[in-house]
This record gives C-alpha cells, structure tokens and sequence, in this order.
C-alpha cells in the first residue's frame, strides 16, 4: 500500500535514481536519499541499530536500518540484480522489531525504480493515521 508519505518518498528516491543510475554501491544510494529527505523537510535517521529482545533479555546485534523517515516508514535499500524474498523478511522483521507500520524496499539497481520496489504494511499500520494515496 502507498501512503502520501511512501508516494513522496518514492518520489525523492526516482529523483536520486534518475541522476545516478544502477550500478553503485547502496550506500551512495542511501547518503543521496538522506539528503534529499532532509532537504525536503523529513525527519531522518540513517543506520539506526535495531535493539533484539528475547524474553527478559535484549541483545547487542549488528543491524542496522538504513533510513527511517518520520519515526514511521523503514526504507531498506539494495543494489541488487533482483530482489530476493529474504530482502522482504528482513525488512519486515524490521519493521517488527521497531513497531514501525510501514517499509519500503528499494532496489536501486535496476532501469525502472518504480518496478523494483516494495511497499509493505504490517499490523502496527492501523494503530497510525496514515492515509492511502489512491
């Protein structure tokens, strides 16, 4: 499901990929992206570690999520030559994990964005007044 919010961003991220192209490493996508959030007027936190907790304990792990927008929607960024169903678990766990209602993961490495991208929703999405964009 795209949201006003997911339709912006969407928007910023196809601006990045038309001036840059396939082929670069995710994190040139990512500082790009970031920058063009901010300067729209997004709140935006990149590599933020992602505490996991198991019963009564919380462990140190090395994820990281590559930009969270608002303090709602994970953006998961690949460079990749296809998407895999792994890259949609680990965003969702994500988005699990942080009680985040939306995601979207990119693939920056392709001819068409649009095509190879995925917005998800989870069971927190209802919890936040997040409009559709129809």
């Amino acid at each position: 499901m795209i949201t006003n919010l997911s339709y912006k961003i969407m928007g910023l991220a196809i601006e990045v990929h038309k001036e840059l192209g396939p082929g670069l490493l995710e994190c040139i996508y990512e500082k790009c992206l970031h920058y063009e959030l901010q300067k729209n007027g997004f709140q935006v936190i990149n590599q933020l570690s992602i505490p996991i907790k198991y019963k009564e304990i919380e462990l140190d792990s090395n994820f990281r999520l590559d930009l969270l927008v608002n303090d709602l929607i994970i953006i998961e960024i690949k460079s990749v030559s296809q998407l895999l169903p792994i890259h949609k678990a680990q965003l969702l766990t994500y988005m699990k994990l942080l009680k985040k209602p939306q995601g979207l993961l990119l693939n920056f490495n392709c001819t068409n964005l649009t095509k190879e991208s995925i917005p998800l929703i989870n069971n927190y999405f209802n919890e936040y007044d997040l409009k559709p964009n129809y």
